[in-house]
């Protein structure tokens, strides 16, 4: 097995090894084409690719690998198919747990948590003891927030700065749908931000958010001029825009969710540009925003060097107060319920 041949400058680097989980699902197959042509860790950086999924899907699996071979990418080193946690989670530098209980027909929440803790406490358990202690982890499956808690605390040797969830799908429909109302490319909208769970209590915040109109940079509200839509129609379609995809498709977001999944580990890998915030579930603990402790809870965040901070000192008004608290209170009573299911 000769690899493809690469230039001197690649092949002095050394391989990052990232986990995608539940790598046979709809996701994993926009995301693993993402990772593997170097949009996530960068133009010049190999990659060994491990796909983990259950047992039956390895058939399926064996058919992502062929066409990972067939893309013929210039960085993509190795790719390691499982069904083995063992092997799955050695050495990792960055570790998509993307896979998870997803909610069937007549199944109640409780129901639903208990079979996602199950999951991410093992899944955690094998961080701890394969992965390297250094591993960056980005929780999806969902419930993203409390599965992100369950991994952290079941890997106490990985620091818990190292864990976060995504509410960058979220944070990407709030600038999408700004940019659009003022006629403007999503680029020229900056620094929104998505408070709290990633459910429908999640709060899209556009008080901090910018928007560069004609070369100079408007506070969104000047830039829509319509406050009635920035309070109420806004809010509720970045909410259910998740529902309101699977009304029109059938299937679950899985384009916009892997983009978002390559936005989110490409800012922590190289960073945020100065002067952006981005949106991320992150450790609540010693926040200045009043949210409670020992909850993964999306702030705004600024990444430098691997290591995000939350963003500090933004004025929060009554309106956005009561948002974030109640989309808090969802997360204690998750996690209360979740941790029940913990020591079980």
């Amino acid at each position: 097995n000769y690899g493809m041949r690469l230039s001197p400058q690649q092949n002095s680097a050394e391989p990052v090894r990232v986990l995608v989980t539940g790598a046979a699902g709809q996701i994993a197959y926009s995301l693993l084409f993402g990772i593997a042509k170097g949009d996530v860790f960068g133009k010049d950086q190999p990659i060994t690719l491990i796909l983990l999924d259950i047992t039956p899907m390895l058939p399926v699996l064996d058919g992502v690998v062929m066409e990972l071979q067939d893309c013929a990418l210039p960085l993509l080193r190795e790719v390691i198919p499982t069904d083995k946690e063992e092997v799955a989670f050695k050495d990792l530098d960055a570790a998509i747990l993307v896979g998870s209980m997803p909610r069937r027909e007549g199944m109640e929440r409780k129901d639903l948590l208990k079979a996602n803790v199950a999951i991410f406490k093992s899944q955690g358990a094998a961080l701890e003891k394969y992965a390297k202690k250094t591993v960056k982890v980005l929780v999806v499956g969902n419930p993203a927030n409390t599965n992100c808690l369950i991994a952290a605390k079941s890997a106490p040797s990985i620091p818990k700065e190292n864990f976060s969830c995504l509410t960058r799908l979220d944070h990407n429909r709030a600038r999408s749908q700004v940019a659009m109302r003022c006629g403007v490319p999503a680029t020229q909208v900056k620094n929104v931000i998505i408070w709290g769970n990633h459910s429908s209590t999640q709060y899209p915040d556009v008080h901090h958010c910018k928007v560069n109109m004609a070369g100079s940079d408007l506070a969104c509200f000047d830039a829509v001029k319509d406050d009635d839509w920035l309070k109420g129609a806004f809010i509720s379609t970045v909410q259910q825009r998740g529902a309101a995809v699977i009304a029109a498709r059938k299937l679950s977001s899985a384009m916009s969710a892997a983009k978002a999944i390559c936005d989110h580990m490409r800012d922590i890998w190289s960073g945020t540009p100065q002067g952006e915030f981005v949106s991320m579930g992150v450790y609540s603990s010693s926040n200045s925003y009043g949210v409670a402790e020992d909850l993964i809870y999306s702030f705004p965040v600024h990444i430098k060097d691997k290591q995000w901070k939350i963003v500090d000192g933004l004025a929060i008004n009554d309106f956005s107060r009561g948002k974030m608290d109640a989309t808090a209170a969802e997360l204690v009573e998750e996690r209360d319920t979740a941790v029940t299911f913990l020591s079980a």
